[in-house]
């Protein structure tokens, strides 16, 4: 099967996810500089799960660079792939709403952790399709960056019960680990 058309409509979700993000911030009431400041926890929710959200396409599309066609296993993996991003705007709205309390931080991270492992499922699906030869496995070798972000997801979901703002940090460090250009998979297609 044809990429173009995963890749048209996988634009289209993340476009959508981005969208209702922002719908989530909400004028303050007054018109003083400080009424602002009761938007700030929900400014900075928004802030970090448009970076994650923008990491992830950026990187979507990337690997999509790499790719010839899709099969059914594929579509599927983006399917969960872009299931896992849709939950962004409502934890993101959450934790913002509560001011980054234990139990929405908590699931920020089962949703960041979950999204981690559906792009991997995806990689997997990809490199499987196009084999072992391929581009995209050229590009991913071992994959440090993914394994790391997946195990500080799964390491800092528990470090919330002690403090949420612990659990922030990595998250935080995770998409600034992401946010440095990846030139794997540029490099490869270069050569």
């Amino acid at each position: 099967m044809n990429k173009s058309r995963i890749e048209a409509f996988s634009d289209g979700v993340i476009a959508i996810i981005v969208t209702i993000m922002v719908l989530e911030l909400r004028a303050p009431h007054g018109s003083e500089w400080r009424d602002l400041n009761e938007l700030v926890p929900k400014f900075l929710s928004y802030l970090f799960s448009f970076i994650v959200v923008w990491i992830y396409w950026n990187n979507h599309h990337h690997m999509f660079q790499t790719v010839q066609k899709v099969n059914g296993k594929v579509l599927l993996a983006n399917g969960l792939l872009l299931f896992c991003l849709s939950l962004q705007p409502f934890v993101t709205a959450w934790m913002g709403e509560n001011h980054f309390a234990r139990n929405p931080v908590i699931l920020m991270g089962i949703v960041l952790l979950l999204s981690a492992i559906s792009y991997t499922l995806l990689t997997f699906a990809l490199i499987r399709l196009h084999g072992s030869d391929s581009v995209l496995k050229k590009a991913i070798e071992r994959d440090r960056k993914g394994k790391i972000s997946t195990f500080a997801y799964f390491i800092a979901i528990p470090l919330a019960f002690i403090h949420p703002y612990i659990s922030c940090g990595i998250y935080a460090t995770v998409a600034i680990m992401w946010l440095v250009p990846d030139k794997r998979i540029e490099n490869v297609l270069d050569n």
